[in-house]
């Protein structure tokens, strides 16, 4: 038999034969109206590693099953400002086709449409299903005089302004989470923004910031090296830090506001039928055996919700984040010149 670079003529032919096979089934599919027909696409707003692109990386890594999705889901990451270059070109370019999904985060997309002028809104965009959530937690160094939050707000109110706390973002959780304890304490802080957690991690073990908001998930991977002052939820984490107490515990008025949820959403405009069946299958997805294990071990929080629960979430959260927000956006309307 001829040889060619190596391979047989009938491997060589065996190979395209195979190609034309996939092509025909891909357009079969197209054509009788199955859906998924083809490998999808999932955006992350997020730098690769990040705690956000970790998860969703888990999260869709059984969707060629099937019963799922019955196509494999490639993530890919437009990162910058918080989330908002990603969110940003997903409304605008990404296609309506249902083949290109997104990956939300909540506060951080409904907090950034109130206080920028943002394309994203709750309004133009569809929640399919939630798979995780994922606390604040304010943290400091193993070195840092600060052993308790009491300690951390007695410099505060003695400095003001001077406390520096780091964490990923503008107006992401971990922004939230540090307006709600200025608030609740009557102190003022110095936000430090850093481009995810991870660098914002770093600055507090370095020294650089006094202390930091921070993803319980992120948290989790590195007590060794802060310490965990309290969580910005309404109740304990007993599955990953069930000896931090909640700031309420401890006397200071903050809910779950801060939590970072995170799911996946198309646009607005996508066909019903195609967001019927995502929100279908996507939650079971999250709740495979393979992908709630591999979670748990990341020590990233599950919170598995459908579409109807999400689309509550976000309309309470928005509420909740315009009353927060109102008097720093009325400040910053008022500076403009």
């Amino acid at each position: 038999m001829a040889k060619a670079h190596g391979f047989s003529t009938r491997t060589t032919w065996s190979a395209g034969a195979l190609c034309g096979v996939l092509f025909a089934a891909t357009m079969v599919a197209q054509s009788t109206g199955v859906y998924p027909a083809k490998p999808m696409t999932l955006m992350v707003s997020y730098d690769p590693a990040a705690a956000t692109d970790y998860q969703a990386r888990l999260a869709v890594m059984m969707a060629g099953k099937e019963g799922y999705l019955g196509q494999p889901v490639i993530v890919t990451n437009r990162p910058g400002k918080g989330g908002q270059t990603g969110w940003n070109w997903y409304v605008e370019a990404a296609p309506h086709d249902g083949y290109m999904m997104a990956v939300y985060n909540v506060p951080h997309f409904i907090a950034q449409s109130i206080m920028f002028n943002t394309k994203y809104n709750i309004s133009n965009l569809e929640p399919i299903a939630n798979w995780g959530a994922d606390p604040a937690v304010l943290i400091v160094s193993k070195k840092s005089p600060y052993k308790t939050v009491a300690d951390l707000v007695a410099f505060a109110k003695a400095n003001p302004g001077q406390a520096t706390i780091s964490g990923a973002g503008t107006f992401v959780g971990h922004h939230i989470a540090m307006l709600q304890l200025e608030k609740a304490a009557g102190i003022k802080l110095k936000y430090v923004s850093f481009s995810g957690g991870r660098p914002a991690l770093d600055a507090v073990v370095s020294g650089a910031a006094i202390a930091g908001f921070n993803n319980t998930s992120d948290v989790y991977r590195d007590q060794d090296k802060v310490n965990i002052l309290a969580i910005a939820d309404v109740a304990r984490d007993k599955v990953f830090l069930p000896n931090v107490p909640t700031f309420r515990q401890i006397g200071y008025d903050i809910d779950d506001t801060s939590v970072n949820v995170r799911g996946i959403m198309v646009n607005s405009g996508v066909d019903p039928g195609i967001i019927g069946h995502l929100a279908n299958r996507v939650p079971l997805m999250f709740n495979d055996k393979a992908v709630t294990e591999k979670m748990r071990a990341g020590g990233a929080g599950l919170r598995v919700m459908n579409r109807d629960q999400v689309k509550r979430m976000w309309i309470e959260r928005e509420k909740a984040l315009k009353i927060l927000l109102a008097d720093l956006k009325a400040d910053a309307q008022n500076k403009k010149p």
